[in-house]
């Protein structure tokens, strides 16, 4: 028996029908259908509980895994939506990929990560 993948991101909203529909508008999921993800890598990682690598009074940051930074960062900023970029978050001259980040309505940290072609041994 071995856990397959990750099945799911359940939240907390104020108004979880407006973030519904600001998640499918900008990143084609959320709703209530089922979202078909393409094979990849995927993180699980809790982070210590004074990290400032996002917001202190959030207990999460959903980190989406991308295929073209530029075409995803200038459809969003397109659409009003300030897309946050940080020289650290490319450390080791993108080894590990590169990372944006943007805020949805209710303020939860969504970071944008397009993976290298070939990820780095651990």
């Amino acid at each position: 028996m071995a856990v397959t993948g990750l099945g799911g991101l359940f939240f907390r909203a104020k108004d979880p029908d407006a973030l519904t529909a600001w998640y499918q508008k900008h990143f084609g999921m959320g709703g209530h259908g089922w979202w078909f993800q393409d094979a990849g890598p995927t993180v699980f990682a809790p982070f210590r509980e004074a990290s400032d690598y996002f917001e202190a009074d959030k207990a999460f940051m959903i980190n989406l895994r991308i295929d073209d930074m530029a075409a995803m960062t200038a459809q969003l900023e397109s659409a009003g939506i300030e897309v946050i970029r940080k020289e650290e978050w490319n450390e080791g001259d993108g080894a590990y990929g590169q990372f944006a980040r943007v805020h949805d309505p209710e303020g939860n940290a969504i970071e944008l990560w397009e993976p290298p072609a070939v990820l780095p041994e651990e």
